[in-house]
């Protein structure tokens, strides 16, 4: 058996072998957020509280990942909570390494942020469509990510 997660749609990619995530519903969107931060907005066609338990499971963090380098989790739990650590198998240029994060943030269906040993945080907003505001600015020395998905209702 092997130790990489299914997806839920059950897809796999055929050069990975890993779990392929469901399409976006619409290109992601650049939102000021203020400086030493690099923030986009998405909207998905899932409800929030489903987009949250995704990114809340550090074991499907793959299925996000755009970039192809989170392989997946080695260590921790199936959801986040403030102060967990876990571990990701990851791989940049063809070469593999660890990568040991901290959860920093994790409120039920709205937020879950975690962050490196360098500082860099990934904070992932999510709301049910309507009024969308862009992700908080959160003070910090270094550089962020941020995300924030607005969920369509049917």
């Amino acid at each position: 058996m092997s130790d990489q997660p299914e997806s839920a749609s059950g897809r796999t990619n055929p050069e990975t072998g890993l779990p392929v995530s469901a399409p976006q519903a619409a290109w992601p969107e650049r939102v000021d957020t203020g400086p030493r931060q690099v923030s986009y907005r998405i909207t998905v066609n899932a409800p929030a509280a489903e987009l949250w338990a995704l990114l809340a499971n550090p074991h499907r963090h793959h299925e996000v990942d755009g970039s192809e380098s989170v392989q997946y989790t080695r260590t921790g739990p199936t959801r986040l909570a403030v102060g967990d650590e876990f571990t990701m198998a990851m791989r940049k240029f063809g070469l593999p390494y660890t990568m040991r994060l901290v959860t920093t943030a994790a409120d039920e269906d709205r937020v879950v942020e975690w962050q490196h040993p360098g500082g860099h945080r990934w904070r992932w907003q999510f709301e049910d469509r309507g009024t969308a505001a862009p992700p908080s600015p959160r003070p910090s020395t270094t550089p962020g990510r941020s995300r924030s998905w607005r969920a369509p209702t049917n």
